[in-house]
């Protein structure tokens, strides 16, 4: 039992700090599989517990994986129709994963704590245009929806009885993935909010679907980063991070697929922003 007594002397945080841990994880789980971008929750509270930056992005990467199994697994109706275009999606994802990975591992520490602020602005530009981009979205669905109807007649029949899900998805679709899943290796923060945009705009497919297909490419991401962690960067993993945001973000997903929808977009934007932003005056005073 060497190694339990070990490892519970590796915690480090005190009772307040864990709980606060656990209370971001279950934040971000919730918005996460709502939406995305929980990793503006959960990265600031790490960082602001002492845990370096890079070895925060890695252990909240691991932690988010039960979460993100589990809104996976809330939203496997949605993907009715669309496993054929998920199993051509996950490549991309995987492969700009693994790229993202190993540029976090490979680049040196001091790059990501000047690259990070600048990740960190992108992701909250997101987060508060997130409604001027669903306008955006929603004007390309209904001309999806007309192409549908278009091609439905096309084809002799009536557009309710054509599947949107048979029509070819742009190419566009796969390499704009393939760049987000390079930015998720690297940088974890936001890249639901950035999948759910691309694939808004350009999946044959609703919301809804879209929003389960980007759950999935995301924990593939965060799949693929956890393994490349584990076999190169062991030794950067903090585990207490990882079991703490592991249970609260499981906790906080099934919370998101049940009752989330719930919740007032604006407080759900303002409490990631404020947050986001105490990161980036963080991370800046850091670098200077």
């Amino acid at each position: 039992m060497e190694w339990m007594s070990g490892l519970l002397e590796s915690f480090e945080f005190t009772w307040w700090q864990a709980g606060l841990i656990l209370v971001a994880g279950v934040w971000a789980g919730l918005i996460n599989t709502i939406v995305g971008s929980g990793t503006l929750v959960t990265f600031p509270v790490l960082v602001t517990m002492g845990v370096p930056p890079v070895t925060a992005t890695m252990s909240n990467a691991m932690g988010l994986i039960a979460g993100n199994l589990t809104g996976a697994w809330n939203y496997r109706a949605e993907l009715r129709g669309l496993r054929g275009t998920l199993l051509k999606l996950l490549p991309c994802s995987i492969v700009g994963g693994a790229i993202g990975a190993g540029l976090l591992m490979v680049l040196p520490e001091e790059v990501f704590s000047y690259v990070a602020p600048a990740l960190i602005v992108v992701a909250l530009f997101f987060v508060v245009f997130q409604p001027r981009l669903q306008g955006i979205v929603r004007q390309r669905k209904e001309a999806q929806a007309q192409e549908i109807a278009d091609a439905a007649r096309a084809h002799g029949e009536e557009p309710a009885q054509l599947d949107p899900n048979s029509l070819p998805q742009p190419s566009i679709l796969y390499v704009l993935v393939f760049i987000a899943g390079i930015y998720g290796g690297y940088f974890v923060a936001a890249q639901g909010v950035l999948l759910l945009g691309i694939l808004g705009v350009f999946l044959l497919a609703s919301m809804q679907s879209a929003n389960a297909v980007k759950i999935f490419l995301v924990a593939a991401v965060n799949i693929v980063a956890a393994v490349s962690y584990i076999l190169f960067s062991f030794e950067r993993i903090d585990w207490w991070v990882v079991v703490l945001i592991a249970i609260s973000s499981s906790v906080g997903s099934w919370l998101g697929a049940k009752v989330g929808r719930r919740l007032s977009p604006v407080a759900l934007r303002t409490v990631i922003v404020i947050l986001g932003l105490a990161a980036l005056a963080n991370m800046v005073r850091q670098v200077l």
